[in-house]
């Protein structure tokens, strides 16, 4: 097997992946109806469950075909039952994105927003959902991914259920990676795509969740043909394949993937990534960066370094740079600040980051940025 040029992704997913994983997609040409592919992803979708600790008698997962962004349509436009209205536990863009699925859909919601840098007032949750008995779903974001934010989601999970609601939660930065507990958590559905946590490629997104409620959601109105969570599970459940052309591909490298996280086991992933995130904060520390969330609200995955206030400072110069040199860096996504993200995802350790940080620097040189950098 020829290795594969190393590129390290320090951006939000797709991440860095093993080379085993890149060659397990060149297989013999299979039709994704014959049973031995159907068998594959039984497999495949139990495992899903089992990352969340879920218990295979109350909890499923269900594939789909698309980035993370299909995982929150699904279970906004599938899970809200008729004459219901969605929460949105609301403070940044990856939960904004839920507030603009609401729009689309045409669904009655309340966009309860908190500043992009704290996590959300969970009396104010609680004074929403008292005054609103008509809420049927409550969605949040474990780690809004755009600033690296940590959300309380046990808590607000516990909310969501003292009042009556489904909880569904964004986890697509956070799953495989960050240690999660579907039932101790309450979470009734979580979610997440195979190019993040598990280190495999896009295209194939998937939702764990609650089985009792998806087959309670069959009489909830359908909104959407392709994106309807219940039809996808039906199908499943009775030819063991998905509705539609899955990204066959995709599934063979991911279940290379999920073979890679068993033998390394979540506690040793967590503790390398834990690694990888504690040298990006040390490298942007030594470098004078500032960045928007305080240490105890970090999810320990993504850092938001605030842009210097230099006048050579140019993102795309400094990403081009460390880009011909084989690190990709990516910009932030808040809009009222400049921001570049660093995110410690992917098949990478402590020694590509201090890699990195030498390349990095010597970008900052070339471009005549001061080091350390500078605010005012």
């Amino acid at each position: 097997m020829e290795s594969v040029k190393r590129n390290i992704l320090l951006n939000p997913g797709p991440s860095t992946t093993t080379d085993t994983v890149k060659y397990a997609q060149i297989v013999p040409d299979i039709c994704p109806r014959e049973k031995e592919f159907a068998g594959l992803m039984k497999g495949l979708r139990e495992d899903l469950v089992k990352i969340v600790h879920g218990d295979l008698n109350k909890y499923t997962s269900v594939l789909f075909c698309g980035s993370g962004t299909i995982n929150i349509d699904v279970c906004i436009n599938s899970l809200l039952p008729a004459d219901k209205k969605v929460l949105v536990v609301n403070n940044g863009a990856y939960s904004t994105r839920a507030v603009e699925i609401c729009e689309g859909y045409g669904l009655p919601y309340i966009n309860l927003q908190f500043p992009v840098d704290e996590t959300p007032d969970l009396n104010k949750v609680e004074e929403t959902l008292k005054n609103n008995p008509d809420i049927g779903l409550v969605h949040t974001t474990h780690n809004e991914t755009g600033t690296g934010i940590l959300n309380p989601i046990r808590e607000i999970g516990a909310l969501a259920h003292k009042y009556g609601a489904i909880f569904t939660v964004d986890t697509t930065s956070t799953y495989a990676m960050r240690p999660i507990d579907i039932e101790k958590d309450n979470i009734d559905f979580c979610m997440a795509s195979a190019q993040k946590g598990l280190m495999a490629f896009t295209g194939l997104s998937f939702v764990v969740g609650n089985k009792e409620i998806i087959e309670r959601s069959a009489s909830f109105p359908k909104r959407s043909y392709y994106c309807n969570l219940y039809l996808q599970y039906e199908y499943f459940e009775k030819t063991g394949e998905m509705h539609f052309t899955p990204p066959v591909q995709t599934i063979y490298a991911t279940i290379q993937a999920l073979k890679e996280y068993w033998a390394e086991g979540e506690e040793a992933k967590w503790a390398r990534h834990t690694r990888v995130f504690n040298a990006i904060n040390a490298g942007l520390d030594e470098l004078g960066f500032r960045q928007v969330i305080k240490p105890e609200l970090r999810a320990g995955l993504v850092s938001s370094a605030i842009y210097p206030d230099d006048p050579n400072w140019d993102f795309e110069k400094v990403h081009d740079y460390c880009y011909e040199r084989g690190f990709t860096i990516y910009p932030g996504k808040i809009s009222t600040t400049g921001t570049f993200r660093l995110c410690a995802l992917g098949a990478i350790d402590e020694a590509d980051i201090k890699d990195f940080f030498k390349v990095f620097k010597e970008a900052l040189v070339s471009n005549n940025i001061q080091v350390p950098v500078v605010y005012k």
